[in-house]
């Protein structure tokens, strides 16, 4: 890759894979594609190996990634952003592990930016903490989006060693939650708040014009949940909620990983796997209801979903399990605390729809732009307040 332009700066970026689906980071970096040069690093994340399904396929996805790469980068439409899959070692438990990895990502970046120099690297997992430091950028800033240690099947020892050494040596922590902002204050540092953004436009605009869903038959009313299904999901709160909806679908839409057996077992529970995210206002559109029915736990305590705002952009119904992150649009959807109250609250509102409250809650989302928060993002990377 060419120097920068006309002085525009390097932004190296160590996240999940690029374009599989869109997460907070990628929403960000894509409206700062006019002001940076990207490098965006796909990293493996630490989730032990093993011979569940998820394990396999996920391995098959990184290994064919791997061995597809022309060269060390490939540059995405335009050449912004380059992307980088470098090969890694699936372990952070050893020196030997940790020293591999080091290599491979340093010269993942070597590969794809001449020079970094008044660059800034940003990182959403703590398995960088070792190159802190030994890349030529002027700033590191830790982008904090998950307490990645409480996650089930997730290497919980490497994770919370790595992120004690990440938070310790970076120059700017930014956090999505209240709960990480406090978290990180426990590591002794201070972190930005910046909650999460929405694109209005493609729960509005594209929501109205997405095409029909060409689905096997289902019976309505039909509730739908996106994202990872795993161990998070409170399994009795959909139980009880299949056992009211007298013959209704509950579709839950997205790749899973590991979740509670249990779950095959609940009538009217449909596991569709995972969802192009340009499919996804469909689904809202043949939707009665969108369902949050996270567990309470700590992994859950720490998230802000993207989801959520999401949801509350389609213009359905939303109900969702008490969590922190859902405290902020109580008014907007409904917020619940038990499983019967959750199948009662789903029902009513496939049958009355959204309130004239919550419609009137929902208008706080047209300052909840990604565009506005990467600006507050830009602010930050240059060094400026947020």
């Amino acid at each position: 890759m060419a120097p920068p332009p006309e002085g525009k700066p390097n932004l190296v970026v160590f996240s999940d894979d690029w374009g599989r689906h869109p997460s907070s980071c990628q929403h960000l970096v894509k409206a700062l594609l006019a002001e940076y040069q990207v490098c965006w690093v796909n990293s493996i994340g630490t989730r032990r190996p093993g011979l569940d399904a998820y394990s396999v396929a996920r391995g098959g996805e990184k290994l064919w990634a791997w061995l597809t790469a022309r060269g060390s980068a490939a540059g995405a439409d335009g050449g912004n952003p380059v992307v980088s899959a470098p090969v890694m070692w699936p372990s952070f438990r050893t020196s030997l592990g940790r020293r591999f990895n080091r290599w491979a990502l340093g010269r993942a970046v070597d590969a794809a930016v001449d020079s970094a120099k008044n660059g800034v690297c940003v990182t959403t997992l703590p398995i960088v903490a070792d190159l802190v430091g030994r890349l030529p950028v002027e700033r590191w800033v830790y982008y904090c989006v998950d307490d990645l240690a409480q996650w089930p099947g997730l290497d919980r020892t490497s994770l919370e060693r790595l992120e004690r050494e990440l938070v310790s040596r970076v120059d700017e922590i930014v956090a999505v939650s209240e709960h990480l902002v406090e978290r990180m204050a426990g590591f002794g540092r201070t972190a930005s708040l910046l909650t999460h953004g929405v694109d209005l436009n493609h729960w509005t605009d594209d929501l109205q014009s997405a095409p029909s869903l060409e689905l096997e038959p289902v019976s309505d009313p039909l509730v739908v949940f996106w994202g990872v299904v795993d161990q998070r999901l409170n399994v009795e709160m959909l139980r009880r909620l299949s056992e009211r909806l007298d013959g209704g679908t509950i579709a839950l839409l997205g790749p899973p990983n590991n979740p509670d057996g249990a779950l095959d077992a609940l009538p009217g529970v449909r596991r569709v796997g995972p969802v192009p995210y340009d499919d996804l206002p469909a689904w809202a559109r043949r939707a009665s209801v969108l369902i949050m029915p996270y567990d309470d736990m700590p992994a859950t305590r720490a998230i802000q979903p993207l989801k959520l705002k999401e949801y509350l952009a389609t213009g359905n119904p939303v109900v969702c399990s008490r969590l922190p992150a859902v405290t902020e649009w109580e008014d907007a959807c409904d917020v619940v605390d038990s499983a019967d109250e959750f199948a009662d609250r789903v029902v009513e509102r496939s049958e009355s729809g959204v309130t004239a409250s919550q419609r009137s809650g929902r208008e706080r989302l047209a300052n909840e732009s990604w565009e506005a928060k990467a600006r507050t993002f830009g602010r930050v990377l240059g060094g400026r307040p947020a």
